[in-house]
């Protein structure tokens, strides 16, 4: 779709460096990927709690939360699917942009779209494969879904009947179905403190 002649950059008046210097950490983007169940909500929103205690401005942006609102109109098609990631990846690039660290939990299915995003906010995002086989997520289906999918009630279902394309290089790996959730945090926290943080 062409951009419209109308519109223009409003350049801000708060540079980046002095959102940097006033939360103490840079923004970023900490694009969570995985198979559903592999437990990107729950780390997402447990590393969301351990930021704010340590006062990073922080926020998570989870794909059932934003499925209700901001994406309601879309499905789970293919095109649909990418472009739930393509609006996810611009809210995530203007919250990392204000400074934020921002947590995004979503399948992200497609390589492609990832990778999009990726070139587009080359300086914020960084790529966390929250891992864990397709047994062990199928086994915890806390809400039914692979049940569901494997009688044919959902349609289009990542890892049934969907692909799932895991991160070539991701910049950090989450073995989720490995380590308990405290180790996984742990390699989390480490991780935005060497990433994000002013030394």
């Amino acid at each position: 779709m062409p951009k419209s002649e109308t519109v223009f950059t409003v350049a801000h008046r708060v540079s980046e460096q002095d959102r940097t210097s006033a939360n103490r950490h840079r923004g970023g983007i900490l694009w969570f990927t995985g198979l559903s169940g592999a437990g990107k909500s729950t780390l997402a929103i447990e590393l969301e709690k351990a930021l704010f205690a340590r006062r990073y401005q922080v926020y998570t942006l989870d794909g059932d939360n934003v499925r209700q609102g901001l994406n309601t109109d879309l499905g789970f098609s293919h095109e649909d699917r990418t472009e739930n990631i393509r609006r996810i990846g611009e809210v995530a690039a203007l919250f990392a942009e204000a400074g934020f660290v921002v947590v995004t939990a979503f399948i992200s299915p497609y390589r492609a779209d990832r990778d999009r995003i990726r070139a587009r906010h080359p300086k914020y995002f960084s790529e966390i494969f929250i891992n864990a086989p397709l047994e062990v997520c199928e086994a915890r289906d806390t809400k039914g879904l692979y049940r569901r999918a494997r009688a044919g009630d959902l349609k289009d279902f990542t890892g049934v009947s969907a692909p799932y394309e895991p991160p070539a290089a991701p910049e950090l790996e989450i073995r989720s179905g490995e380590k308990p959730v405290d180790a996984c945090l742990a390699d989390l926290l480490a991780f935005v403190e060497q990433r994000l943080a002013l030394k």
